[in-house]
């Protein structure tokens, strides 16, 4: 059943997922292309957290973030990589009101906890490269933990604001979602609700956490840019620059592709570019992040030479 009676309107019960395209041989080709970003995406991030977890030459303050990064990575893809490959084989992709709303949630919850964390590891950048004698104390493990712990947290209040908006969200009508996963954008297009006020605390949810870790994160490099500016050895400079060009990459790609889609007006984009965006968003940029630090950090690199040289010689 799509819908039941419920008053004097037909409330809906499930909502048919349209997916990213109809074409029966670009769905095919999709599906290949998208398998394997998915199982590159899994098992390079697992990689990077046994590495982190093993390995004593990266058991530093901001290897633990990364390991926590790569966590959150395999989490936000696998919300909805699965359940889009699913739309690429079969006619009809139905999900259940709590599905959808479940799917809604752990992508609020896991893309909220990944800014959190990209904006803990810009503070770690700055405590090590500005306040180097201070870096130990100020950087021990309690503050670690507890940074991790508010990064989880604000991702976990980000998707209880996102799962109480959708359910007070009344849906009458037609109940097909034009994306390849309950996003709130087209939800709402669904709703036969005023959505005015549940679109602004939604809004202001992502805004609100996007502008603050974008703060943290511009403060920090401004630091440290006036830091490595007043160093007056060159190789100092390349080091202390160096040690931060892994972290800049993931943020210019993860923050470039969230601010289009949940920043800026509707009315600038349409919707197959917001899924196109979306997938960038949700499916490649969770597969580039291990590589982005695997290839650009020598002390992950070395700790990887040091495990494949005990395994081919033991």
């Amino acid at each position: 059943m799509d819908s039941l009676v419920d008053g004097n309107h037909t409330a809906v019960t499930e909502f048919i997922l349209l997916g990213l395209t109809q074409d029966p041989v670009l769905r095919v080709i999709l599906f290949i292309i998208i398998l394997c970003i998915y199982l590159v995406t899994v098992s390079g991030n697992l990689c990077t957290i046994l590495l982190i977890r093993l390995s004593s030459l990266v058991h530093h303050p901001m290897y633990f973030f990364l390991s926590h990064l790569a966590f959150v990575d395999i989490a936000l893809s696998s919300s909805v990589t699965p359940n889009m490959l699913v739309n690429f084989l079969v006619d009809k992709n139905a999900f259940s009101f709590h599905a959808c709303s479940f799917q809604l949630g752990s992508v609020a919850v896991f893309g909220a906890a990944e800014c959190f964390l990209l904006a803990a590891m810009a503070y770690d950048r700055f405590m090590a490269i500005c306040n180097p004698l201070l870096y130990s104390t100020k950087m021990s493990s309690q503050v670690c933990v507890q940074l991790i712990m508010v990064a989880y947290a604000g991702g976990f209040l980000n998707g209880c604001t996102f799962t109480i908006c959708f359910y007070v969200l009344l849906f009458c009508g037609p109940n097909r979602v034009n994306h390849f996963f309950c996003d709130f954008a087209p939800l709402i297009e669904l709703s036969c609700s005023d959505v005015s006020i549940l679109t602004g605390v939604a809004s202001s949810s992502s805004g609100s956490l996007i502008l603050f870790t974008v703060l943290v994160i511009v403060i920090s490099y401004t630091y440290i840019l006036i830091t490595i500016l007043k160093m007056r050895s060159t190789e100092g400079r390349h080091k202390a620059f160096s040690t931060c060009t892994s972290h800049l990459s993931a943020v210019t790609l993860y923050y470039g592709t969230t601010t289009f889609i949940y920043v800026l007006p509707k009315s600038l984009y349409s919707t197959d570019q917001n899924k196109v965006i979306s997938v960038f968003y949700m499916v490649v940029i969770p597969m580039l992040n291990p590589l982005i630090y695997s290839l650009r950090n020598k002390d992950i690199k070395e700790a990887l030479k040091r495990h494949i040289g005990r395994k081919i010689f033991s």
